[in-house]
């Protein structure tokens, strides 16, 4: 049995509003949900993605308004990476620059192109030209045009102090496949020809670790196909000796959590019920959705937050 790839990527923002701005005006993806981060209600979780917010193409924020920003380093994801098509880079290029977005196109890895920059809060965010592109449902309401638009995650990169371990944990239990490598950087993948299945993993032993806070990624999420396997896999992981957390019910999936031999927080999360299952696919995002323990304190809840604009 094998994972199915890459489910979410969440990490942590400051300012609500320019981090909506930013990932639904900029990047062109949809806030798929609108919610509150469910161990702590006092602040939001956002959901970007396609459409429909599919498996691979979800970037998840916290924002916390005023926290100090966190430090990029080893036991982190420290570039979240996603695939377009190979000539959207230089329309990439153009609207990053005109967005004054401070881009840059670094050497090619493994043959494909790769434009690098920051999002508001420092969030290391890299583009890779894919000829081979991760089926997605485009959002006929963003305005980047449809042949640029971005098609989920590609090979996101992990860095680790040392790799031995998490190397055997991805082979040898996800059954990922070591396909490249380019100097320090090792290339996995859980399906041939499919970014989204994809991670990079890089050794860096002299690095120190990162702090996580905003502008860094809080954890990286796997896909399993349902709770059945899900349960196998928590199994799995709990017979190599990692502390794994029971499953949690997270409304739009299940999950559970560990850190992998190196420090960075995994999650594996269900495919299934997905984002509809509290408002249509048509609303995805236009309004507060809680989960049923919060309801009866949306009151409160919803005078905590900070206000935000939504843009339809």
């Amino acid at each position: 049995m094998k994972l199915r790839g890459l489910h979410h990527i969440t990490a942590i923002a400051t300012d609500p509003q320019r981090n909506l701005d930013f990932y639904t005006q900029v990047l062109g993806l949809r806030l798929v949900k609108h919610t509150v981060n469910f161990d702590d209600p006092g602040s939001y979780h956002f959901y970007f993605g396609d459409r429909l917010g599919s498996p691979g193409t979800i970037i998840t924020f916290f924002p916390w308004p005023g926290a100090r920003r966190g430090t990029r380093g080893t036991g982190q994801v420290v570039a979240t990476s996603f695939a377009v098509a190979p000539a959207a880079i230089d329309y990439w290029k153009a609207r990053l620059k005109e967005e004054r977005v401070l881009a840059e196109e670094t050497a090619p890895r493994f043959g494909q192109r790769v434009l690098r920059f920051t999002d508001p809060d420092g969030l290391m965010l890299e583009l890779i030209g894919s000829e081979a592109l991760n089926p997605v449902e485009l959002y006929n309401r963003s305005n980047v045009p449809a042949e640029f638009a971005l098609h989920g995650f590609a090979a996101p990169t992990l860095e680790v102090q040392t790799s031995k371990l998490t190397e055997q944990l991805l082979t040898g239990t996800f059954g990922c496949e070591l396909i490249g490598e380019e100097q320090s950087r090792r290339r996995f993948s859980l399906a041939q020809g499919t970014p989204g299945a994809q991670i990079d993993l890089i050794e860096r032993s002299e690095t120190g670790f990162g702090q996580i806070a905003p502008g860094t990624v809080h954890h990286i999420a796997f896909r399993a196909s349902d709770n059945e396997e899900q349960l196998h896999w928590r199994a799995l992981v709990e017979e190599l000796g990692l502390p794994v957390t029971p499953v949690i019910d997270r409304q739009y999936f299940h999950s559970i959590y560990f850190r992998e031999p190196a420090g960075i927080l995994f999650e594996i999360a269900t495919d299934q019920p997905g984002f509809a299952t509290d408002e249509s696919p048509e609303q995805l995002g236009e309004s507060l959705r809680l989960p049923a323990q919060f309801e009866v304190h949306r009151e409160s809840i919803e005078r905590a937050l900070p206000p935000i604009s939504l843009h339809h």
